[in-house]
């Protein structure tokens, strides 16, 4: 009986022993996993540090030695070169090109041994006013005269001002005959006396009726903030130091009302070429703050609050039309509604990031849901991925993980920009030959490798994750550009044209509201648009503010930066030299004079 009980309580003891291991082991495994979690919260803050870091205090380029990933991938490469091969076209290399040599390239390569010097530049080829200071010796003038001169040239600054400018307006007396008639208007009775009276000429129409500012002055004020990103206060404290005062809030007023009058007439007809002709836009958007409406009621059910309110966030969106405009529009909030909106009638490619909000633009017309109000969209249009926001992926795995599949990545992308750089330049028919024949294998070998790598770290959270499923999903759009030679591979153009909001606002740091804002669009769309085609834009602005209030309502396409070479051509000098008063409408430019639609 006593073995039996030790029996029993040996057992008991092996099984709280059994059932304490257990828990042990659950709360081991249990602790395992949050440690692991922990570690890996851990690693991706480090990762994300370090990239703010280099975002924020290292150069905010996305450089990368290249020398170095050439030499770590030597033998990739050969698999690369060694590809065309396999499928029976000639390799291309660094140092070989197309048949025919390569096109004009109108971006210098970087890297590479300078321009040999040219020698010290000679002022006389610049079309500048001329000064002249002779320097004479007074002992000797008396017994002889210079028989030449040593010539220097040097640049004189010359500090502009404001000029008071007099507009007279003639009076004349006239001898006015009142003639009286019956009651019902139709039959004179007899005339009165004649009286004497006076009649001023009418002042001429302009951009801001009454104002002390004229169309030189609102398009130094515009083309100072909107293009160097001046703010009015800075310009303010310049006039009061040149003694005339003028108030930024009377420059702000003067901006809304001339970005409202130039984009209900030259940037609206701009806007209907471009959704009619356009083959592609490129576009993309960044934020800006809108100072909120002192003087609006609160909602209904909240209460009054006093005292400053938090700025609201705004977007900017840029369209580049081809190679023929710039637009800015602004829109209070940043939906796929909206932005349907902007390429509403567009049909052709569009260009961007993989961001949500354009998804709606590429969904068939049948598919689409209706609109609230108005006629439904029945544009078609395709998608064109940016290979400069793939690549930028890569980067920020590359500079953080040190991971050789990032590096390996960023290898394979460089290969083909660098093969689309030996034939920019060239006509679109001949570039998409040369894609088809040297960039195809490329992609499709990088496509089928990032499928292979991305299947491997698709549980895996991380920035290399998100990189190579970027490439994986986005595939069709990213070779979109083999459809034409006109498509490029980067939408790195929209992202230049962002930079006069970005480095503005670091300036003027807000927008007054959204008709502020929206008028302020309108104002950088003229200025970037006169910049694509290498007008000097205040100068632009100037002669636009001169006649556009004089100019026909039908033909605002003429005024266009596009087209204001050949108007500005058949426009009356001195009528433009003095900036008020009539001015000789031209006859309309005849279509077959107009540059095509591409």
């Amino acid at each position: 009986m006593r073995r039996d009980a030790d029996g029993g309580v040996a057992a008991r003891r092996v099984a709280e022993l059994e059932a304490a291991l257990t828990a042990a082991r659950a709360e081991t495994a249990a602790l395992t996993v949050e440690r692991d979690n922990l570690r890996l919260a851990y690693d991706n803050l480090r990762l994300e540090l370090e990239l703010l870091r280099r975002r924020l205090f290292v150069a905010k380029a996305e450089r990368i030695d290249t020398a170095q990933l050439e030499l770590e991938f030597a033998g990739k490469l050969a698999a690369l070169d060694a590809l065309n091969r396999e499928l029976g076209l000639p390799a291309l290399t660094d140092d070989d090109e197309p048949a025919g040599g390569p096109g004009p390239d109108p971006r210098p390569r970087r890297g590479g041994p300078r321009p040999a010097p040219t020698g010290r530049r000679d002022l006389r080829e610049v079309d500048l006013p001329e000064e002249r200071i002779e320097l004479l010796d007074p002992t000797r003038e008396a017994a002889t005269k210079p028989i030449g001169w040593e010539e220097c040239r040097q640049l004189r600054w010359r500090r502009a001002g404001f000029v008071r400018l007099v507009t007279a307006r003639a009076k004349y007396t006239a001898i006015v005959l009142t003639v009286a008639s019956t009651e019902d208007g139709a039959v004179p009775v007899e005339p009165t006396a004649p009286r004497t009276t006076i009649i001023t000429v009418p002042p001429p129409p302009q951009m801001i009726a009454r104002s002390i500012g004229t169309p030189s002055l609102f398009a130094h004020i515009i083309n100072q903030k909107f293009c160097y990103g001046l703010p009015f206060h800075r310009q303010q404290d310049q006039f009061s130091r040149l003694r005339v005062p003028i108030d930024r809030g009377t420059m702000c007023r003067w901006a809304e009302e001339l970005g409202a009058t130039v984009g209900a007439t030259v940037v609206e007809a701009m806007r209907a070429e471009a959704m009619r002709t356009a083959f592609a836009i490129l576009t993309d958007a960044t934020g800006v703050l809108v100072q909120p409406i002192r003087d609006e009621p609160p909602a209904r059910g909240a209460t009054a609050r006093r005292g400053r309110r938090a700025c609201q966030r705004g977007h900017f969106f840029v369209q580049i039309a081809d190679a023929d405009h710039v637009f800015f529009e602004y829109l209070p909030r940043e939906t796929s509604a909206a932005v349907a909106e902007l390429f509403k009638g567009f049909s052709g490619y569009v260009q961007a990031d993989a961001k949500s909000v354009y998804d709606l633009l590429f969904v068939p017309a049948a598919e689409r849901p209706p609109p609230d109000d108005g006629e439904p969209d029945l544009a078609e249009r395709k998608e064109v991925g940016c290979w400069a926001h793939c690549r930028r992926k890569y980067w920020e795995a590359a500079i953080t993980l040190k991971d050789p599949v990032a590096r390996e990545a960023l290898l394979r992308i460089k290969r083909i920009f660098d093969l689309e750089r030996t034939w920019r330049g060239r006509p679109p028919a001949e570039i998409k030959a040369h894609r088809d024949r040297h960039l195809r294998p490329h992609t499709d070998a990088f496509f089928a490798w990032v499928a292979d790598e991305y299947a491997r770290v698709k549980d895996r959270r991380g920035l290399l994750r998100t990189a190579l499923g970027y490439a994986h999903r986005q595939r069709e759009a990213l070779t979109r550009f083999f459809d034409d030679g006109r498509l490029g591979l980067d939408n790195n153009a929209s992202e230049r044209e962002l930079r006069r909001i970005a480095v503005g606002r670091k300036a003027w740091l807000f927008v007054g509201s959204d008709d502020h804002a929206q008028a302020a669009g309108n104002l950088l769309t003229l200025i970037a648009s006169a910049r694509l085609h290498g007008l000097d834009s205040e100068t632009y602005l100037r002669d636009l503010f001169c006649v556009l209030p004089q100019w026909p309502c039908d033909r605002y396409l003429e005024l266009a930066p596009r087209y204001w070479a050949a108007t500005r051509a058949r426009l009356v000098d001195a009528e433009l030299e003095r900036e008020l008063g009539d001015f000789t409408i031209p006859a309309p430019t005849p279509s077959s004079e107009q540059p095509a639609a591409r």
